[in-house]
């Protein structure tokens, strides 16, 4: 995992925004509020998306699922060579095997999740021998607003802020 020194991480944040507020418009659906954005090597955004395994009842729908999916619907491919992925928390499990399978060249991500993630916590997916393809993986980014929505939104409903419930 490459560590970006804080003072430089604004520099990464291009397309956190766009990721931060498909995480807003999940959470206003009722949905575990992760965002993520899919940008094409030429820079152009491929997919925007938030979680809808509740709207879609699909558990698969996560955030980098649905942005993966659209991205290779539009490119006519299931593979995104040199695409950067944006997203506002760790990628699960799942997630991190879309990703390496789809040949993403690097994720940037907002909170760490270690409960779930798959990432830097839990599977770590892209360290196993396993593993294919293992893209640049740059953390950390719009961390503490990432945290936040998924804090926020946790404590409305369950009446706590733990990103762990």
């Amino acid at each position: 995992m490459k560590e970006v020194a804080s003072e430089n991480r604004m520099d990464f944040a291009s397309h956190m925004p766009e990721a931060l507020a498909q995480a807003h418009a999940a959470a206003r659906r009722g949905e575990v509020p992760v965002g993520a954005v899919l940008v094409g090597p030429d820079g152009r955004v491929l997919a925007r998306a938030g979680n809808r395994t509740r709207e879609w009842s699909d558990p698969t729908a996560h955030a980098e699922i649905v942005a993966i999916r659209e991205a290779c619907r539009i490119l006519g491919s299931e593979r995104l060579p040199g695409s950067q992925l944006w997203v506002t928390l760790e990628p699960c499990p799942m997630c991190a095997a879309a990703i390496s399978a789809a040949r993403i060249s690097v994720v940037y991500y907002g909170a760490d999740d270690p409960r779930m993630g798959g990432v830097r916590h839990g599977a770590r997916v892209f360290d196993h021998p396993q593993c294919h393809h293992r893209p640049e993986v740059i953390d950390g980014i719009s961390a503490a607003e990432s945290r936040r929505i998924l804090q926020d939104f946790f404590r409305e409903r369950r009446g706590s802020g733990s990103v762990d419930d």
